[in-house]
């Protein structure tokens, strides 16, 4: 299945030391380069309109990640690692493309992405743009504003409770509207956020299509836990790389580490997928009797996922750091998307000013 691109975008295969894939681009070839990590069940396609409306002295980059969309394959995602399989396939490529640094910016799971490389490649960064990011602790498990675990093996965290029922309408093509968890059902209910419904939307569903799906992919493998809700994450693929099992000490190395970034925390008011109260969290739909067993919110909490983030980023300005937080209201999980005016004042000022701060610096 070939993915349409708009006018402005041009799609080629690039291959690095460690991956094969599509990546998408606009802008001036010798323009600032701004690259764009996309999100779980995505692909690049998400950022098209979004990199197009750049100014014209940036480089727009966007990579289809390893296990979506035209990526090798063949090439498989370490759970155990975390965000590190993306975090090197995303230096790989900027390598490759003769950037040394770079703006960043990631929508959910690639604001994971966004989180460890403030870590782990602070050197290569010019600035951030966490746009509707998932928590620096991965989805699931844990149940205060420091990471706490909600149970000691991460119960409810991987990919073990990924609906199955999605995961088949995946497999078959489904465009239907006839199931609540059918995949175009599932975005409009929990990413794009109603009445919003993007003019692509048949283009964006053909890249969700295109995710890589296995027990070693999406949704990937999980064990037994006797924690409620009786699954622990497994070690392959992106959606057990989100559980807090293989964050390790994240929060630490962002705060300690020696270069600190201008970072744009923007994201949807209305947000669903990413909340304190997120709609696929267990703590969240435990208590409506979905899953047997359920141990009480004392026990398990919904995981207060923005807390997280606003936490985070307080120590991180308390650290020598500093951010901005908008929040775009009447929006879901894809403000970029749904009001792209509002996204792209707050995204094009954050960039400039960025720019503007490291010349003075230099």
């Amino acid at each position: 299945m070939s993915v349409p691109i708009l006018a402005g975008i041009t799609a080629q295969t690039v291959t690095t030391a460690r991956l094969t894939t599509r990546v998408l681009f606009s802008g001036s070839e010798d323009g600032i380069p701004v690259l764009f990590i996309h999100g779980n069940f995505s692909s690049a396609t998400w950022w098209e309109e979004t990199m197009i409306a750049l100014p014209e002295k940036y480089r727009a980059i966007a990579p289809d990640q390893r296990g979506y969309g035209g990526a090798d394959p063949a090439v498989r995602i370490d759970a155990t690692r975390g965000m590190g399989d993306f975090v090197d396939d995303a230096i790989a490529l900027m390598d490759h493309l003769g950037y040394d640094r770079f703006h960043l910016v990631g929508n959910s799971l690639g604001g994971l992405v966004v989180w460890w490389m403030m870590a782990d490649e602070p050197e290569r960064l010019v600035s951030v743009t966490l746009a509707g990011p998932g928590s620096p602790f991965g989805f699931g498990g844990t149940k205060d504003a420091h990471g706490t675990p909600t149970t000691s093996d991460f119960a409810g965290s991987g990919g073990g409770l990924l609906n199955r029922d999605l995961i088949q309408g995946l497999i078959d093509g489904d465009r239907s509207t006839d199931s609540p968890f059918s995949p175009r059902e599932v975005l409009r209910r929990l990413v794009w956020g109603p009445p919003f419904v993007p003019d692509r939307e048949d283009a964006l569903l053909d890249a969700m299509f295109q995710v890589h799906i296995g027990d070693t992919e999406l949704p990937g493998d999980n064990g037994t836990s006797v924690n409620w809700p009786y699954v622990v994450p497994g070690s392959w693929g992106a959606t057990n790389a989100m559980s807090p099992k293989y964050a390790g000490n994240l929060v630490e190395r962002i705060l300690s580490a020696s270069r600190k970034v201008r970072a744009l925390w923007i994201y949807g008011a209305d947000d669903v997928a990413v909340s304190n109260s997120a709609a696929s969290d267990p703590g969240t739909w435990g208590p409506n009797g979905l899953l047997d067993g359920f141990p009480g919110a004392d026990e398990y909490p919904p995981q207060p996922m923005m807390d997280q983030i606003r936490t985070l980023l307080e120590d991180y300005e308390r650290n020598g750091g500093c951010y901005q937080e908008v929040a775009v209201a009447g929006s879901g999980h894809v403000p970029f998307m749904s009001h792209p005016a509002e996204f792209n004042r707050a995204f094009h000022a954050h960039l400039e000013l960025t720019n503007q701060v490291t010349a003075n610096r230099n």
